[in-house]
């Protein structure tokens, strides 16, 4: 009999390479300098998951942004504006997301695992193919290379809408989709995978929720630690994730639960 589990949609970053979701923040930090602008960490993680596109609209819509950037440039910001910062910001994050391209620890292990059950392994990503251009043959000479990826841009709209989930596992012949998987680091991801009808697990520690890179997470002090963890558990729960769990090196007997739960119906 085959397994109940037919493919697993993985996201990418803070999901299976660069712990903490870093190469964004840095990206969009360094192009808001640019333009003597302040951008937070905390704001420009706010929307992580997005296609980098819809990102920028969201941190120019925000009220803070708003103001600010009214100030520094005498206006509200504008659709053109948006267009004028991807442009700096699509070479920003491809140099970035490649220096972030390591694989997070239990990826290669998860991965055969999977292919020993036969289950398919589909990605999608809030970043363009351009910025993935590094990324994909790093990570598949750290020995992971999904059967599909979907990058932002590739459907006619982006995260939450559950198009991008739906194109791969289209291309894996996946289905129905509540025999499917979708893991993901963030809560519009968890959404996406939600609308799409799949079964969604959402990753606490490794991803945007807390953005830390794994030597900064674990140098904290366990209770410091388990707070922040708490925190972003707390709200893929409130995007409606199925399981969560901490990164992906537990996921394993996560897709043999949901197996069970789909053979008893």
């Amino acid at each position: 009999m085959s397994f109940p589990v037919k493919a697993i949609v993985f996201d990418w970053a803070g999901t299976m390479i660069d712990h903490g979701c870093m190469a964004p923040v840095e990206a969009l930090v360094d192009v808001f300098a640019s333009e003597g602008l302040t951008l937070s960490e905390a704001e420009a993680r706010r929307d992580m998951g997005k296609a980098k596109l819809d990102h920028l609209r969201a941190i120019l819509a925000a009220p803070e942004m708003a103001q600010q950037w009214t100030a520094h440039k005498g206006m509200l910001p504008s659709e053109d504006d948006v267009a004028h910062l991807y442009a700096k910001l699509e070479p920003a994050m491809t140099a970035a997301a490649a220096k972030s391209a390591r694989l997070i620890p239990g990826v290669v292990e998860l991965v055969a695992g999977l292919r020993e059950l036969g289950v398919k392994i589909g990605s999608g990503t809030g970043y363009t193919r351009e910025m993935m251009a590094d990324i994909l043959p790093a990570a598949a000479e750290q020995g992971y290379a999904p059967d599909v990826v979907v990058c932002a841009g590739e459907t006619p709209t982006g995260r939450p809408a559950p198009l991008m989930t739906w194109k791969a596992l289209i291309a894996l012949d996946a289905w129905p989709a509540r025999a499917c998987i979708k893991v993901d680091d963030a809560a519009v991801g968890i959404e996406e995978g939600r609308l799409a009808g799949c079964w969604t697990v959402g990753l606490s520690a490794s991803g945007n929720g807390v953005g830390l890179d794994r030597d900064s997470l674990n140098a904290l002090a366990p209770e410091v630690r388990q707070a922040k963890i708490a925190a972003a558990e707390a709200e893929l729960r409130e995007a409606g994730a199925d399981f969560v769990i901490e990164d992906v090196s537990q996921l394993l007997p996560v897709v043999h639960e949901i197996a069970r739960r789909i053979t008893a119906g």
